[in-house]
């Protein structure tokens, strides 16, 4: 699993990556915006000098020698414009145009761009070309100014996020860490439904409403489930055991035919079969139903020399020796189940070995590795499933490693199965 982030954290990130995009994209937009403001209201300027130039001159009354004079004193005096004098009459639609060229009035040696003006003006009758060019503002200037402005408000709106993402985690989702509380608290075992706090955020309710039939339902499951559990083991177990009696009566009865002995016992190891596929089962049942909540230190190395000396006759009768290599550790789960489970093992350890074969037991800080001879690897696809193996000489209930898988799955425990070596390995990882 990788590594885990809060809900608004990972909605955070990419609302930051997309402002950032638009505004780096706005940057362009900005500077073609204000470059054709600048130009239109350039293009104003000089439209307003040049009428203002062609009126002035009107009003002067000059000759044509004091106008030639007047003309050429003004192309030099004045920055940027240019008045000349056409032959004939002409007329033409006004030109504006951009060009980028050397600015004689600075000392900057830089390439300026300027915004021109060409105009045909009628003085005295006579026409005239004017034209006029004015310098616009640098462009790497407004760039630079428009990007340290975007990137300053970026800054501005990505911490604002921040300081938002922290107080509305804290304030909106209130209600739903409060309903995640009570649901890590809760037991299935107590039956006790779970009073969520109101919300005035729609979705939250509805949440803690669907939650609240959810739990009811599983509670009201669960009690189903126990009470049928209880019933079974008291109504079906006092039949089983009537029949066994009954069995046990037959067999001591005389005189009976070898045949007869021999169904009577086939009926009683039939018998004896379903008796631990019941109790099994109702163990399953149990175990599903978190009816083994209770919990408490554990030494594991003197409840599996337990273990070990009950079944003591099940080993001596294959004549397998039992190596153990056992480390003091102590852990915490159901004491009952882990009995369980040890015992399931060692009579799988066992039922899966060969007569003068071996078992060794291993014990360390993180887990029990139970390893026995054995010909030939077992279906560890099926293993672990119930009723997984029926079938063989070696077969028991089906159910003994379902119930291991079961109780590792309860305590958050880990068990696996390998063959190698001609050896049967089971491990259980705490």
């Amino acid at each position: 699993m990788g590594k885990m982030r809060k809900l608004l954290s990972k909605s955070l990130k990419p609302l930051t990556l997309y402002a950032l995009l638009v505004l780096m994209a706005s940057i362009p937009a900005y500077y073609y915006l204000v470059d054709s403001i600048w130009q239109r209201e350039l293009d104003e300027h000089n439209q307003i000098i040049a009428y203002r130039t062609a009126q002035g001159l009107n009003r002067l009354h000059l000759s044509n020698e004091a106008l030639s004079e007047s003309i050429q004193l003004w192309n030099t005096i004045q920055p940027g414009t240019n008045l000349r004098r056409l032959t004939g009459t002409l007329s033409r639609p006004d030109s504006t145009y951009t060009v980028l060229r050397q600015n004689p009035y600075t000392e900057q040696k830089d390439i300026d761009r300027f915004r021109g003006l060409s105009r045909i003006i009628q003085i005295h009758g006579s026409s005239y070309e004017l034209i006029i060019e004015t310098n616009i503002e640098e462009t790497e200037e407004t760039v630079a100014a428009i990007a340290i402005v975007t990137f300053f408000f970026f800054l501005v709106m990505v911490i604002g996020f921040l300081l938002l993402n922290k107080r509305l985690s804290a304030r909106l989702w209130k209600p739903f860490r409060s309903t995640l509380a009570r649901l890590k608290t809760f037991r299935l075992s107590s039956q006790s439904p779970i009073e969520f706090e109101q919300s005035d955020t729609l979705e939250f309710e509805e949440l803690n409403d669907a939650l609240s039939k959810l739990i009811a339902q599983n509670i009201s499951v669960y009690a189903s489930q126990k009470e049928f559990t209880e019933n079974a083991a008291h109504e079906l177990q006092t039949p089983l055991a009537i029949i066994k009696n009954k069995l046990d009566l037959l067999l001591q009865q005389e005189p009976l035919t070898d045949r007869q002995y021999r169904i009577i016992e086939e009926a009683n190891r039939a018998l004896t079969r379903i008796t631990r596929i019941n109790k099994n089962l109702l163990l399953l049942a149990k175990i599903e139903n978190h009816q083994f909540d209770d919990r408490e230190a554990i030494n594991v190395r003197l409840l599996i020399e337990h273990c070990i000396e009950q079944l003591k006759e099940h080993f001596d009768h294959k004549k397998i020796p039992i190596q153990t290599e056992l480390t003091d550790i102590t852990i915490e789960g159901n004491k009952i189940l882990f009995e369980v489970l040890l015992n399931n093992l060692l009579l799988n350890a066992v039922r899966h070995n060969r007569e003068y074969g071996n078992v060794r037991i291993t014990l360390h800080p993180s887990g029990i590795i139970f390893a026995n001879s054995g010909s030939s690897a077992l279906d560890g696809i099926t293993l672990f499933k119930r009723f997984g193996k029926l079938t063989g000489p070696n077969s028991g209930s089906g159910l003994g490693l379902a119930i291991v898988k079961e109780i590792c799955n309860r305590h958050g425990w880990q068990v696996s199965y390998r063959f190698e070596g001609n050896l049967h390995t089971f491990s259980v990882v705490f």
